[in-house]
């Protein structure tokens, strides 16, 4: 079938409508999968477009977006800003589900058909096979993106937002800011961003100048000066842009090392930049597209179903990493709630998030930055307050919790859900402990909370390599844990049905431990080196206005303490208690963590590799075992053979699925796929 290509001008807005949303042009309404038929729902099509707002900065809703009022106005006095919107819809709306999935992109990218449909990932919506087995599509759902971080630079099909820059006198604002720079392989250009596709602050005349670099090996080492005759900054060209493209924000700034820079190494610039962007208005487009969608009665919105009512009355929002850092951050200023006062996500699923917040909202923010062990360590993400209820800072002696400022009728359905390297890399245990990891925190009715026990942060491809690390990376899937919660969430929201338990280890049961070999219990395995480094976030001192007006005045911050984190317990073969374990690490045929370390020949040997953890596989038979002096039952003492192994694989996936945890098309799939494992076992029965 020949698509459809549709352009049109800018849709203004009437007067009844929100004033926050003032315009959306359509680029383009093309069939989806090729007109693909997904159950009741129909075929679905694809509509890309860019949102124009302007919003109120005297809105008490928007007063928490850091140099809004230092941002430029339109004649009306109010700040606009525009974001990239794509949507996929049922060509017929009244037959979807009357929900909008809300997937936050994770640096620009799109990420829901890979973790509920199994697609192939990447952003090219269009690409063979992109609807997966069509899961989302099949419930229903509306599934919209759209634009949130001003960093990204456009390319490969990213989602942007472009930020409106805070100004003073007449003149971008000026201040200095760091740049940590980190290598895997030796290289002699890095952006100032760290990661590729981004952009980044001018640095000033006097930045250039008087900039400095340093290195050093380990985030406590001492810094060094790298002599300025060694490296220079450098403006990277333009992008090549499409018609439809929004602009870049910045430009981008690169670092150029004589000699190159050395993997594993810390390179940390700081110099005078200006060009901060008004980085907060990422949460309120997020929030006014969705309110507009659902509200909006008007022709400008795609979703008005034939009646002239919109499609969607509800919406769910999902994020992965430094997205559900985005939505936990976004529960936690408020911006839940638009202008109006109504609630925009009955229900989220922040994902691997750990307790981070992030550096989203603050003059000269980075949004891409999280806090790691090794890298990114001193930035400004994993802050309080980590519970989503009520805790006390022991540093400021403030109570605070993410859904503080949310009354009754206001709160949202949260499924928190992370793998066991959130509790290594991430600081997952602050989630649900107080900050110093005494006492197990309480959890709010309206909260779930489920640890994903032996995997990583983002799924090994299986099978799996080692890439940077000691061990081979962790395969364990988790997806079908977030298809079965999702309809959980869905039947949570619409019928007041109550979801699966929450499942996380615990003080109180003696499953959330320190994390020293001695306190997890962790066997002593032949050839693996267990960590003596964890990721622990730290209390800082930024400046004097950094905690009321969200502006850095130090840099490097001075670290004042630090907060307590914890980890599952080991059991006999190393992998986790208290958790809820995928089938295959419940009946496993090896040992799965939350951890790997980096290697000596990719530097930084020792330290965590950064949210990978580690498959350490059983030995065959009893003489192999005995061979390594591996403490661990073989595969021929534990199962015999593959018979007896698949049975008890088969019962573990129908106990998930009676629980609620899995789906029964997921217990099916995961046993289908079991005859790949057959010729691990030494026999077949």
């Amino acid at each position: 079938m020949k698509r459809a290509l549709f352009v049109a001008a800018a849709f203004l807005l009437p007067a009844t409508a929100h004033a926050e949303l003032i315009s959306l042009t359509i680029h383009s309404r093309e069939p989806f999968a090729k007109s693909k038929q997904f159950g009741e729902t129909g075929a679905y099509e694809r509509i890309a477009g860019v949102a124009k707002f302007a919003i109120d900065p005297k809105n008490p809703r928007n007063q928490k977006i850091v140099d809004l009022d230092l941002a430029p106005r339109n004649a009306k006095g109010l700040v606009e800003f525009q974001t990239d919107v794509v949507i996929l819809a049922p060509k017929d709306v009244a037959l979807g589900n009357g929900a909008i999935f809300y997937d936050v992109n994770n640096r620009g990218n799109k990420l829901a058909l890979r973790f509920f449909n199994f697609g192939p990932g990447g952003n090219d919506l269009d690409k063979s096979g992109s609807d997966g087995d069509g899961f989302l599509m099949r419930r229903g759902y509306t599934v919209v993106w759209c634009g949130w971080i001003g960093e990204v630079l456009p390319g490969d099909g990213r989602l942007r937002l472009l930020p409106p820059v805070a100004h003073q006198d007449g003149k971008p604002i000026r201040g200095m800011v760091r740049f940590e720079l980190i290598a895997d392989s030796k290289t002699k250009s890095l952006p100032l961003s760290r990661r590729e596709g981004h952009v980044t602050f001018t640095p000033t005349p006097a930045g250039l100048t008087y900039g400095t670099l340093s290195v050093r090996a380990l985030e406590r080492d001492e810094r060094k000066n790298v002599p300025g005759e060694k490296w220079k900054l450098v403006k990277a060209p333009p992008p090549k842009l499409k018609d439809t493209d929004l602009p870049p924000a910045l430009d981008q700034w690169r670092v150029e090392m004589e000699g190159g820079f050395e993997p594993g190494m810390l390179y940390e610039l700081i110099c005078e930049c200006e060009g901060s962007l008004v980085q907060g208005t990422g949460f309120a487009a997020v929030r006014d597209l969705i309110s507009f969608l659902r509200h909006d009665e008007s022709k400008s919105n795609p979703l008005r179903k034939a009646d002239g009512k919109p499609g969607c009355s509800r919406a769910y929002a999902f994020g992965v990493s430094q997205s559900g850092r985005f939505l936990r951050h976004l529960l936690w200023e408020g911006f839940n709630l638009d202008e109006q006062g109504r609630v925009v996500f009955e229900g989220l699923i922040p994902h691997v998030a750990g307790g981070g917040l992030g550096f989203f909202n603050h003059r000269f923010a980075q949004p891409t930055r999280h806090n790691g062990q090794h890298e990114d360590h001193l930035y400004p993400a994993d802050l309080f307050p980590f519970t989503y209820g009520p805790s006390v800072n022991p540093f400021t002696q403030k109570r605070d919790g993410i859904l503080e400022i949310y009354d009754k009728k206001q709160q949202p359905k949260v499924m928190h859900t992370q793998s066991a390297a959130e509790y290594w890399h991430r600081a997952g245990s602050l989630v649900h402990t107080d900050p110093l990891g005494k006492v197990d925190a309480d959890i709010p009715d309206n909260v779930r909370i489920y640890a994903f026990g032996g995997t990583q942060h983002g799924p090994a491809a299986d099978p799996p390599s080692r890439g940077v690390a000691d061990n081979l990376a962790n395969p364990g899937d988790y997806r079908p844990f977030l298809r079965a919660l999702l309809d959980a969430l869905d039947a949570w929201v619409t019928l007041g049905k109550t979801p699966p338990p929450s499942v996380y280890p615990r003080i109180a049961d003696k499953t959330l431990v320190d994390w020293s070999q001695a306190g997890t219990g962790f066997p002593k395995l032949p050839g693996v080196r267990y960590p003596t480094v964890i990721q622990q976030p730290v209390f800082a001192d930024w400046g004097p206005e950094f905690l009321t007006k969200g502006i850095i005045g130090k840099e490097p911050p001075v670290v004042i303490g630090g907060y307590k984190v914890l980890v599952a317990k080991s059991d006999a073969d190393g992998n986790d208690l208290g958790c809820l374990l995928v089938p295959e690490v419940a009946v496993p045929l090896a040992t799965y963590t939350g951890w790997n370390l980096r290697r000596k020949d990719v530097g930084a040997d020792g330290q965590l590799a950064s949210l990978l953890g580690s498959y350490i596989p059983f030995a065959k038979s009893k003489s192999e075992r005995a061979k390594a002096g591996d403490p661990r039952l073989s595969l021929e003492e534990r199962y015999g053979g593959f018979d007896k192994y698949q049975k008890a694989f088969s019962t573990a996936c129908g106990k998930l699925a009676t629980e609620r945890y899995f789906i029964a098309e997921d217990a099916a799939r995961a046993v289908k796929g079991l005859e790949k494992r057959r010729g691990m076992f030494p026999t077949n029965k």
